[in-house]
């Protein structure tokens, strides 16, 4: 959700209009709304726009709303998510935040059941860059802290598509497009964000070709 100025803001009432809208428009589809702080939330706020909203998909930041938390605060807060059946999806950039993952499902602050996680592959900190090697040591040190997690990858930057078929490779799911990048592998900039799943699409039957 953005406000008038184009910034992002975490206000259930809009969300909940939002959705409702889609509804309408688009019955059926699945909807995940994000809780990302971008430098203006606290964690607080983010728990509150989950427990107010009850989406039925959130995606959140492990670093983010667990900063500076008590494990027993972050224990009750994803305990009620799992007792609402709203499906969290994990946020994690590096290498830290997955290992920060780990640890969290083993001492149960974070429940196992249902888990799903999301690797973002590059950083607008960074020049937007991500390469397919990037892939595999985020991706097995994934599967082998949480065994059986549901995870896909995002990437930035022009091999945005290289990098999802290696995340498939790594038996990963893939989310692209979006604000990550708009740039197809020949260096043209897509019209829209279908024309960027159609070029994934196509590169995946090229792999399973092989």
């Amino acid at each position: 959700m953005r406000d008038a100025d184009q910034r992002h803001v975490l206000d259930a009432g809009l969300y909940a209009e939002l959705l409702a809208e889609l509804g309408l428009r688009a019955p059926g589809l699945y909807v995940q709304i994000t809780s990302e702080a971008v430098g203006r939330y606290t964690p607080a706020e983010q728990r509150r726009l989950v427990q107010d909203l009850r989406p039925a998909a959130v995606s959140i930041a492990l670093r983010e709303i667990t900063a500076g938390q008590d494990d027993a605060i972050s224990r009750r807060f994803f305990a009620s998510c799992a007792e609402a059946d709203i499906g969290v999806q994990h946020i994690l950039y590096d290498s830290a935040d997955v290992a920060h993952l780990g640890r969290l499902v083993e001492t149960g602050c974070v429940p196992r059941k249902g888990l799903m996680a999301l690797i973002v592959l590059g950083r607008y900190s960074v020049g937007q860059v991500s390469l397919p090697s990037d892939v595999s040591p985020l991706a097995q040190l994934l599967k082998s802290s949480v065994p059986g997690v549901d995870w896909g990858a995002c990437a930035f930057g022009p091999q945005e598509t290289a990098c999802l078929i290696e995340a498939m490779r790594q038996g990963g799911k893939a989310r692209i497009g979006f604000e990550n990048n708009r740039l197809n592998m020949d260096g043209t900039t897509a019209a829209d964000n279908a024309e960027r799943v159609r070029e994934l699409v196509g590169q995946i039957e090229i792999m399973e070709s092989k």
